[in-house]
Order: structure tokens, then sequence, then C-alpha cells
């Protein structure tokens, strides 16, 4: 009994190396070299037996005509003496000449059947009883007065050649069998290291590294295009990961702030006098801060989409005129209750992008203008094509932004001293640079002289003068508030 544990371990250890990937890449080479090997060897083998075997019968052939030449006729007495000469000078050829009784008139060989053309003797049917063990092609002719002819030659190197093909079959068996076995190691071992260098890659980011990668061998081969792709999906991961979690950093730094307001507000009014305008008064309080906190909250939650590239499923040609124009009718009574001028220049160029993006990209600009200028100030919107980009401006002639915060401002919830009066998030800018990535594009700040110069570049595509649907772009014009 105590036999019986080693016993089933050593089976088990059997089937796991039966049912490995390199067992069956072993066997599957092996096996293919084998039988590809044995494949070659048996057809060159019955290509040279053919060979000789045309070799042999051409012989015979060209020996008979050549002695019933010699005889000029076809009769025993003709033949007699033609077959007795060569007897004696031929020894290389087997001869036979019987009269039609059968009785043997000539020749180096035994009684033979009379049958008319060529056959293969097992045996040679010769003279001395010796030499006896060897096989024979020949031709047999009947000749006009029942006489029967026969010429033959010795077959023995067909034999012989039958006999290398199979010694030559075993050993090259036993080789390929070898080289297989071999072949079959060595390709096992190179297929199998690819694969545990993407299984430890994938072994370590499971342990928390998100940062590794799958290495390149440099080989362009399949499993560089598999690297490729994996390494393509995790930087994508990463991207989700380090968003997501960025997210929730924002999300338990920057909610505190609402959070604490609206506690506080609500401390104060569970104290105050209890009369029904101070209620009202504390819940619209209260409101407030709720809202300013859903706002961060949906901000954040859009941004780590955008910056993910999973905001948007479709792709469609935007009009940057369209698109400037619906935006300056959106924001044209903001800016009319503050004294300001919203102007829309001559703007041109296509884009293939998300329209509720760009619009909220645009709007962003706008609403940032609008309120970080004093009343009275001024707000252009105008773009163009430039080759392959095109490009659109927003800029205002209010105090703009310090050259050194230029880049600071499309940090999440980077406000500015001056700005911290005007109601915001802070993240408007970083919602802004996150679009123009996702399409493609870059974004830039700079001095107006005086204000703030906006600038947005895209990826321009040429479409005619009429969109799918039948709808025309309207041409760039200009408008004032």
């Amino acid at each position: 009994m105590a036999a019986f544990p080693p016993a089933r371990g050593r089976a088990a250890a059997i089937a796991r190396v039966v049912s490995s990937l390199s067992f069956r890449i072993v066997i599957l080479f092996a096996g293919f070299l084998m039988l590809s090997g044995m494949l070659v060897i048996l057809l060159s083998g019955l290509h040279s037996q053919r060979s000789l075997r045309g070799q042999i019968r051409h012989a015979v052939t060209a020996e008979r005509a050549e002695v019933l030449s010699a005889a000029g006729r076809q009769d025993i007495g003709h033949m007699l003496p033609v077959i007795r000469n060569l007897v004696r000078n031929e020894p290389a050829f087997f001869y036979l000449l019987q009269d039609a009784s059968g009785a043997i008139l000539a020749g180096n060989m035994l009684h033979l059947r009379a049958v008319s053309g060529g056959r293969w003797l097992s045996w040679a049917h010769r003279l001395p009883f010796g030499a006896n063990d060897i096989p024979v092609y020949g031709e047999g002719v009947v000749l006009a007065d029942g006489g029967y002819f026969f010429v033959g030659i010795d077959a023995s190197p067909l034999r012989r050649l039958r006999h290398d093909i199979r010694a030559i079959m075993i050993w090259s068996l036993c080789g390929f069998c070898v080289l297989g076995i071999g072949g079959g190691l060595i390709l096992s071992a190179v297929i199998l290291r690819r694969i545990e260098t993407i299984s430890v890659t994938a072994r370590r980011i499971m342990s928390g590294d998100i940062s590794q990668r799958i290495p390149y061998q440099g080989t362009d081969d399949e499993f560089d295009h598999l690297a490729h792709s994996l390494n393509a999906m995790l930087e994508q991961n990463e991207r989700l990961i380090a968003s997501l979690r960025q997210v929730s950093n924002d999300i338990a730094h920057d909610m505190r702030r609402p959070l604490s307001h609206l506690r506080q507000r609500l401390e104060t009014a569970s104290l105050a006098e209890h009369t029904s305008d101070g209620f009202r008064a504390a819940i619209d309080d209260a409101v407030v801060e709720l809202d300013l906190a859903l706002e961060i909250f949906s901000s954040l939650l859009r941004l780590s989409r955008i910056e993910g590239g999973i905001a948007t499923d479709t792709m469609v040609p935007v009009a940057l005129d369209t698109l400037t124009a619906q935006v300056a009718e959106l924001y044209r009574p903001a800016a009319e209750d503050r004294h300001q001028a919203l102007t829309v220049g001559p703007v041109s160029g296509t884009v293939d992008g998300d329209p509720v993006l760009l619009m909220q990209m645009l709007s962003n600009l706008v609403e940032n203008a609008i309120n970080h200028t004093p009343n009275g100030s001024r707000i252009t919107i105008d773009g163009g094509v430039d080759g392959d980009r095109v490009t659109l401006v927003v800029a205002d002639n209010g105090a703009g932004i310090p050259a050194d915060s230029r880049e600071r401002v499309f940090h999440r919830f980077v406000r500015l001293d001056r700005s911290r009066s005007v109601p915001g998030s802070g993240l408007g800018l970083s919602l802004v640079r996150a679009i123009a990535r996702l399409h493609g594009g870059t974004i830039t700040l700079s001095d107006n002289r005086p204000g703030l110069r906006c600038t947005v570049v895209l990826p321009h595509i040429a479409l005619s003068e009429t969109l799918p649907g039948g709808m025309r772009n309207p041409p760039g014009n200009s408008q004032e508030a």
C-alpha cells in the first residue's frame, strides 16, 4: 500500500508532461519532420527504382533487337549459331533457344515456358545451378518454326537498390527522430521563453506594478505584434487607473470644501432663530453648496472619461462656423448683462469630432473670458484653416494670465488669486485641454496685448460644401453683441 502514492505521483507528473505545450510542440515538430523526411526518401527511392528498371528493360530490348538482326531470320536454323556465339562471348546476358517441343538447343539457361514479351524471373534458371539465386528480367520471342528465343539480364542491382532504400529509410527514421526531438525542444524553448516573458510581466502587473511592459525582441514577428497590442492595452489601462485614482483623490480633497461649508451653514441654521425666513435662507445657502459639490463631482467624472479616451463613441464632421455661431448665440445674453461685446469673426474649417465635447470646449473658453474680464470688455472668436490644421481662437482684452502661470492653470482645481471671487471649480481649462487632446489637437495660452489669447489647433478634414443630409455650411459671418 505504501508504494501507491509514489506511483500516483509519477503518473500525475507524466500526465502533466504529456498535457504540456512543450511536449505537444516536440511531438508535432518531430512527427512532421519524420513524416516529411520519410516521404522525400520514399519518393526518391521509387524514382530511382523506376529509373533503374527502365535502364534494365532498355538494355534487354536493345540486345534482343541486335540478336534478331544478326540472325537475319527468326527461325531455329538462323538463330542457333548466333546464340552459341553469344553464350561464349557475352556472359553478362542470359540466352535460351528451344525447339517447338521445349528441348534446349543453345544457351546458358534451363527450360522456360514459351511466353512472348517481357517477363521477370525470381531466379536465373541458369547453368550451373549455383548461380541461380539472382533475379532476371528478359524478353522472349516465339520463332516462325515454333521455336522459342529468350534473352535476359541480371536484375540484382534492382534488388540491392530496394534493400538499400529500406536501410536508408530505417536509419533516416532514427536520424529524423533525433533531429525532430532536438529541434522540437529548441523550438519549444524559444516559444515558451517568449510566453514566459509575457507571463512574468503579467504577474508583476498583478502584484501592483502597472508600469511594467512586455519587452520587444526586435524581430517584428507575431510575438512582437502581440507585445505591441498588449502594451497598448496596458497603457490604456494605466491611464484609466491613474485617471480613476486622480478622480478619487480629487473628490476626497476638493469635496471637503463645499461639504464643510454646507455643514457649517446647517449648524449655524440649527443655532439661529427658528423663523421661516431664516430656515428658507439656510436652505438656499445649502442648495448653493450642494450644487457646487455636484458640479465638481460631475466635472471630475467627465474629465476622467475624456482623459481615459472613452468619452465618445462617434466622431462626425463638425463645421466650426456653425459651432461658433451656436456658442455665441448661447452666451450673448450673459455678455450683454455685463455690457461685454462678443464678436464672431470669419471662421472656416471642419474637424472630425464629437459635437457635444467640442461645444463644451468652446463654451468653457467663452465662459472663462466672460467671467474673468471686467464689464465693457471685448471678446472675439475667430479661426481658419492652415494646411492640414484648423485654428480656433478665443481672445479678450482683460487682465490676462501671467506668463509663468499659463501652464499651471491647466491643472485641476488651480485658481489664481484674483479669480477666487469668481464662481467655478477650477476644472474648466483642464476639460478644454483634455477635449483638445482627445481630438488630436493642442491648446496654448498667449498674451493678447492686452488680455488673454486661447488658441486651439485641431486636425482639419477636407469636405465638400454640402454636408450629408443636404445641409449647407453657413458662411462665416461677424456678429456683435
